[in-house]
């Protein structure tokens, strides 16, 4: 979730860093962004052949952006949509990229934390519609606060200790709920 302080400032992930400014947005600057992707992984030693970022063909459009890669046999995967545009979504994942790698390499973070937070399945795309599902919310949801709203809910009503609780039902919307606080947090 973006969360946008005094009209410049974005914190995503725990990092602040200004926001995007539109008028600079074009399809060169999505390549520039994507090229800013593979630079800084490849200071992990990945190459452009481990890497792939999915670009629009109009930048402005509404639209997500992600970027996967892979490291040490890991399929990593961050994508983003809170934004309002494709061009914002690709600055915020380089942004984020180039931060958490900054922190690998100045020792923050180790290796396998960084592989940790990004660490996703093939169909997690396909989970996190299930997910949101689950909670019973819609399916392109990204407000955290209803999410967990309705989470609590569920937790609540489906409990082992409740009259009605199951602890498969419970396990399940755990599971829902801790994948989307992953993706929005």
């Amino acid at each position: 979730m973006v969360t946008i302080r005094q009209m410049d400032i974005i914190s995503v992930k725990g990092y602040e860093f200004k926001a995007f400014n539109l008028r600079d947005s074009s399809s060169r600057r999505a390549i520039q962004f994507r090229n800013n992707i593979l630079n800084a992984l490849s200071k992990l030693g990945l190459s452009e052949d481990d890497v792939d970022v999915p670009l629009e063909t109009v930048a402005i459009k509404k639209a997500p952006a992600s970027a996967t890669w892979y490291l040490d046999g890991f399929r990593l995967y961050y994508d983003y949509k809170s934004a309002s545009r494709f061009i914002e979504n690709l600055y915020i994942i380089t942004k984020v990229i180039e931060l958490e790698v900054a922190a690998v390499i100045s020792g923050e973070k180790t290796i396998q934390e960084f592989i940790h937070d990004f660490s996703e399945e093939k169909d997690i795309k396909e989970q996190r519609k299930k997910a949101r599902k689950v909670l019973g919310v819609d399916e392109d949801s990204l407000d955290l606060e209803l999410i967990n709203s309705k989470y609590k809910l569920l937790a609540k009503k489906y409990h082992p200790d409740m009259s009605e609780g199951s602890t498969e039902k419970f396990k399940l919307i755990n599971n829902a709920h801790k994948m989307l606080k992953r993706e929005l947090a």
